[in-house]
């Protein structure tokens, strides 16, 4: 006879990536690395699509939502889902931190920028699409400055995202089409997070 799983087992793919995660940070790696194994840890966690409670799923009619799953005790990197509604986008933003994004469900479209001496947003090459399984890095050394969207007018797209900061605090910039910038400061959507920590139901709590 089979069970459903508890909540804490659902959620064990989520928890194998923080516990990697903090391991991996915990050895004072460079951005470099961090990206290239964060990466992978990252790719690993969006190969699949079975983990995600569906309260960090839901689109909001008018405008994206940013979900925060995690933040690390000491604040050096938090996880968010990014939930965008049919043709939802962002403006044009930086993030000012090393940042990695991960394609759960859907799919986006990721425009980079770069500011002209005019302090004007200027595309730099063509949008990259991420599928399902995809990564994309951001960072102020790799390129921080895009616009992403949906790439689906009919339907809800999911990315999961790992921010060197506790990103919803971070001051950061929008960029209008016309020039200059704006100091902005995200938050989150959500004011509870989901628990992968309550094993006390699991078979075997170990």
């Amino acid at each position: 006879m089979s069970t459903s799983p508890t909540p804490a087992q659902a959620l064990k793919p989520l928890r194998d990536f923080i516990t990697a995660f903090t391991a991996l940070l915990d050895q004072h790696p460079d951005e470099a690395r961090i990206l290239d194994e964060g990466g992978s840890l990252l790719a690993k966690l969006v190969a699949r699509d079975d983990w995600l409670p569906d309260a960090y799923a839901q689109p909001h009619p008018e405008y994206y939502q940013q979900m925060l799953l995690h933040c690390d005790s000491a604040e050096r990197f938090s996880i968010v889902s990014f939930v965008w509604g049919p043709g939802q986008r962002t403006p044009i933003h930086d993030h000012t931190v090393w940042g990695l994004i991960g394609m759960l469900r859907g799919s986006e479209y990721a425009q980079p920028f770069e500011i002209d001496a005019e302090s004007t947003p200027q595309p730099q090459g063509e949008a990259t699409r991420l599928e399902p399984g995809d990564v994309e890095a951001v960072s102020p050394t790799v390129g921080d400055i895009h616009r992403v969207h949906n790439a689906y007018d009919d339907r809800v797209s999911i990315s999961i995202h790992v921010y060197g900061a506790n990103i919803g605090a971070v001051r950061r910039h929008v960029f209008p089409e016309t020039g200059g910038s704006k100091a902005f400061i995200s938050g989150y959507s959500n004011s509870t997070l989901p628990n992968p920590w309550d094993r006390s139901k699991d078979p075997i709590a170990s």
